[in-house]
């Protein structure tokens, strides 16, 4: 039998971290009660899909549940943290851009931008990852809509049962068949000719109004995770 490559055990490796991923979290789900709140103000937006879900590193888990082979478009970090959301989202059907503020960025956000114009594929941004300041919005999101058009919608979730990690992020783990709490913010339109000052406005209301909905998601159950 011939010997496996050391690159080819790695990518096994990774293929599997991606695929029990994916089981994991159907399982996780499958059978929770998951309510929305604020969907039909913005499901024009999600039916024509040119738009881009922005939502906290915490919260990754419902979100790309629910919008499994949505043919979405994910930027996601070159970090560890980061390959294994990459591969769970890749078992997903979401395509996965790699790139990071500090790795990668402007070629990733770059790819990013195009893929988005020429696919008509909704777009996916974790803006505080991979590494925080959790709850901070970093820019390269705000570039992303003004490039693209698409407006930015902001969602969260929260749920009656949850394991909390005590990481930079403080990762939040639904318990199997708990009731969930899903929140579509407003919308966040970046004109295409937004200057630095605008930019920045722009940035600041993405921030606060992911902080508001997940303030909002997380109280209706009672916690004080943010």
């Amino acid at each position: 039998m011939e010997r496996r490559k050391p690159n080819d055990i790695n990518e096994l490796k990774w293929n599997l971290v991606g695929l029990l991923g994916k089981w994991l979290i159907d399982g996780l789900f499958v059978g929770s009660r998951i309510e929305s709140v604020g969907l039909e103000e913005v499901r024009p937006l999600i039916d024509s899909r040119k738009f881009i879900f922005a939502f906290w590193h915490s919260r990754i888990l419902l979100v790309s549940y629910l919008y499994k082979h949505s043919d979405g478009i994910a930027l996601v970090s070159r970090s560890d943290d980061g390959e294994i959301i990459a591969r769970i989202l890749e078992r997903q059907g979401t395509t996965t851009v790699r790139g990071s503020t500090k790795k990668g960025g402007l070629r990733a956000l770059a790819q990013h931008i195009k893929l988005l114009k020429t696919t008509g594929n909704l777009g996916a941004v974790i803006p505080d990852g991979p590494q925080g300041p959790r709850f901070k919005v970093q820019p390269g999101v705000i570039t992303l809509a003004k490039k693209t058009g698409c407006p930015i919608i902001p969602i969260t979730y929260s749920a009656r049962r949850v394991k909390i990690f005590n990481s930079w992020d403080r990762f939040i783990l639904p318990a199997p068949f708990t009731r969930c709490r899903v929140i579509y913010g407003d919308p966040v339109h970046v004109p295409p000719d937004a200057d630095k000052t605008v930019h920045e406005r722009h940035r600041r209301l993405l921030e606060a109004e992911l902080c508001r909905i997940t303030a909002e998601a997380d109280g209706f159950f009672g916690h004080r995770i943010h």
